[in-house]
């Protein structure tokens, strides 16, 4: 099982967090981005940069993963895809994305951007706080035990 990060927008310290647990346990982590990334040199981190344009780094993701693969992303559409795919998303927050919980997601997201088109709704989510890092660390120690148990 690897890890595939949407990183063009993954805030820093939600790699940081990454960085580490790929090194502890041994997993193999990889991001994927439209711009140059700097990684810690590991055998364990690896770094793809896929061409500008809008969900090229997305398509490659999905290309690339397998059933069982955790993706990090707060990218719900791509989430979905990771899902239909036999695969998790995790969002920097901490919010897991699986079977149970897509279509509700979307439902959800598909609202407010409706919203957001009207004006009814004008600001963005709220800045990652420390609480939001623990439950994505959490989330992620989770999954890593489930994996690695089984």
């Amino acid at each position: 099982m690897q890890i595939w990060v949407d990183a063009d927008a993954c805030p820093t310290v939600i790699k940081e967090i990454l960085y580490r647990a790929a090194l502890r346990t041994q997993t193999t982590l990889i991001l994927v981005a439209n711009c140059a990334l700097t990684t810690p040199k590991s055998l364990f981190i690896k770094r793809i940069q896929v061409g500008g344009g809008f969900d090229v780094a997305d398509a490659e993701i999905v290309k690339r993963m397998h059933a069982g693969d955790l993706v990090i992303t707060a990218d719900i559409p791509l989430a979905s895809f990771v899902v239909d795919k036999g695969g998790l998303a995790l969002n920097p927050r901490g919010t897991l994305y699986d079977r149970n919980n897509m279509q509700q997601c979307l439902a959800i997201r598909n609202r407010n951007e409706t919203w957001r088109e009207s004006g009814l709704l004008s600001t963005g989510p709220d800045k990652l706080s420390q609480r939001d890092c623990e439950a994505f660390a959490n989330q992620l120690d989770k999954w890593l035990r489930l994996t690695m148990n089984g």
